[in-house]
C-alpha cells in the first residue's frame, strides 16, 4: 500500500451561490449540478489515476451528497455519514454576518474552544466528533471545509486551539487533501481555574 493509498482523500464541497457572507453550517442549499458534475468527474479520474477504490463517503448536505450521487451514478458505492457534516451554528444558520452582529461573533472568538455559536456545537464537541470517525485506508471523502480543518488539526496538532486566531485557513472549494485515516484521541480540554474561595 502506498502512502496515498494510506489516507483518506478529501475534497471539499463545490461552491454554493448566495452562501458568500452568510453563515453555513448545516443551512443546505444546492450546489449547481454542473459544479457538482465536474468535481465528481475529477475525482473519477484522481482515484483512476492512483488506483484508489470506487468507493466515496460523503456529508449529508446537498452540496456534499450531490457529487457523490454523480459517482454513484458512474457505478461507484457511495454512504453518507452524519459524523461529515459541517459546524452546527444553531440560529445563525444562513443568516448573513453582518446580520448575527459582532457582539455574538467576538463571543464566540473569546472563548472559541467552547462557546456554541448560535447555540449550536461548540469547536471541541465538532473536533470529538471529527476525530472520533474512521475509515478504511484510501477512503474518498466529500466533506466540508470546517470539517477537513478540524481533522487537519487533530493530524497536525493533536491539542486544542486556544484562540481563534490559532485557527487556519479554510481550502479551496473542490481543493483536494489528502489527511489521515485516524486520529490520535483528543485530549480533554483543560477546565476553567475555579473562583478563589469556591
Amino acid at each position: 500500500m502506498t502512502r496515498a493509498q494510506a489516507e483518506l482523500w478529501v475534497w471539499r464541497h463545490p461552491r454554493v451561490e448566495g452562501a458568500d457572507q452568510r453563515c453555513i453550517g448545516r443551512a443546505d442549499p444546492a450546489p449547481d449540478p454542473r459544479r457538482a458534475r465536474r468535481l465528481a468527474d475529477r475525482i473519477r479520474r484522481t482515484a483512476r489515476r492512483h488506483g484508489l477504490a470506487r468507493y466515496v463517503v460523503s456529508s449529508p448536505s446537498r452540496r456534499c451528497a450531490a457529487v457523490a450521487r454523480w459517482l454513484r451514478r458512474w457505478g461507484w458505492r457511495h454512504e453518507r455519514f452524519e459524523a461529515l457534516l459541517e459546524m452546527d451554528f444553531g440560529d445563525w444558520e444562513g443568516r448573513a454576518w453582518s446580520d448575527i452582529g459582532r457582539e455574538p461573533v467576538e463571543a464566540w472568538c473569546a472563548d472559541f474552544l467552547r462557546h456554541r455559536p448560535g447555540g449550536g456545537e461548540s469547536l471541541v464537541d465538532m473536533l470529538a466528533r471529527v476525530g472520533a470517525w474512521q475509515a478504511p485506508p484510501g477512503t474518498v471523502v466529500v466533506a466540508h471545509a470546517g470539517w477537513m480543518l478540524a481533522r487537519r488539526w487533530l493530524e497536525r496538532d493533536g491539542g486544542l486551539p486556544e484562540h481563534a486566531g490559532q485557527w487556519p485557513a479554510a481550502p479551496r472549494h473542490g481543493e483536494l487533501w489528502l489527511l489521515p485515516a485516524a486520529c490520535l484521541p483528543l485530549p480533554a480540554p483543560a477546565q476553567p481555574e475555579p473562583a478563589h474561595g469556591a
